[in-house]
């Protein structure tokens, strides 16, 4: 997301460069349009004050275009908040905000409290389905029937290379998502019950752990939550060529999580040529990782 159009500062824009910048944004010609688009985004976002009230213009050429001017800038905003919030110390993140924020640098639009509130639905909903079903019967067993039979998530193995499985808030309107995106839904439902779930990250594949004092079970969220021992976990390291090491089965911090769903981020933009978004993601990981 390129910011330096942004930072330029031309003054108040005669009314009349303005009036014509509005009208030439209805220009079918593309060579116009892109003209007109550039010397907006050289104005920077107060532009947006005179660009929101064109997404209601009857002419759905000037509609598009401004819709797609404001996404821009709101991109920008949402990016520069995303990285700042990268470069906190641990302490200070939280991987509901982050995750929501990464989401927001795609879908600047989106409602995060509406979505945090749909969360709190599903585990009210899912509080309720526990106190109605058999308490003989496996507590995670009765967990997974509720998110991936009633909710009827599901890992996206038809297009797991799909970008947006990556990002929550389209995890969640389409019920998939890959392993780290499931992993983060089964961790928020959970622990919103008080549940001592966590994301663990194996190399290629992540994972949620529940543990107490009396057990401890690996549940597979992307393979509709199969549940594994710690010994199915070395199993797939072995197979996987990997050392058994300790340290791939420790919880991953919210910084961690975030990291790896931006890893996967970048992976899948770098296979789909789109270099621009593919650096973007790049200093978020940077920014994580550093």
């Amino acid at each position: 997301m390129q910011t330096a159009t942004a930072k330029q500062n031309w003054g108040p824009l005669p009314e009349g460069e303005r009036t014509a910048l509005i009208n030439l944004l209805g220009d079918e010609d593309p060579s116009v349009y892109q003209a007109v688009r550039q010397r907006i985004l050289s104005l920077g976002h107060d532009t947006q004050v005179w660009l929101k009230p064109c997404r209601l213009s009857s002419d759905p050429m000037l509609r598009r275009h401004a819709q797609d001017l404001i996404q821009h800038f709101d991109r920008e905003i949402a990016d520069a908040r995303f990285m700042a919030y990268c470069l906190q110390n641990e302490a200070q993140l939280d991987l509901e905000t982050g995750a929501w924020l990464l989401a927001q640098t795609q879908y600047p639009e989106i409602n995060a409290t509406a979505y945090r509130a749909l969360l709190d639905d599903y585990a009210g909903e899912l509080r309720e389905w526990l106190a109605a079903s058999n308490p003989q019967e496996r507590l995670l067993t009765r967990i997974n029937e509720y998110i991936f039979t009633q909710l009827n998530f599901t890992g996206n193995m038809e297009n797991y290379y799909d970008p947006e499985n990556s990002f929550l808030n389209r995890v969640l309107d389409r019920r998939t998502g890959n392993p780290i995106s499931l992993c983060l839904v089964y961790t928020l439902l959970t622990q919103r019950l008080g549940l001592p779930v966590c994301g663990i990250g194996l190399p290629g594949h992540s994972l949620c752990r529940y543990q107490t004092a009396l057990e401890e079970v690996y549940v597979d969220a992307f393979n509709l939550g199969k549940l594994l021992t710690r010994s199915d976990c070395m199993d797939h390291l072995a197979r996987c060529h990997h050392e058994g090491r300790e340290e791939y089965l420790k919880p991953m911090s919210a910084r961690r999580m975030l990291a790896r769903m931006c890893g996967n981020l970048e992976q899948i933009y770098l296979e789909l040529k789109q270099t621009d978004d593919a650096a973007r993601v790049q200093r978020y990981l940077f920014a994580l990782t550093r």
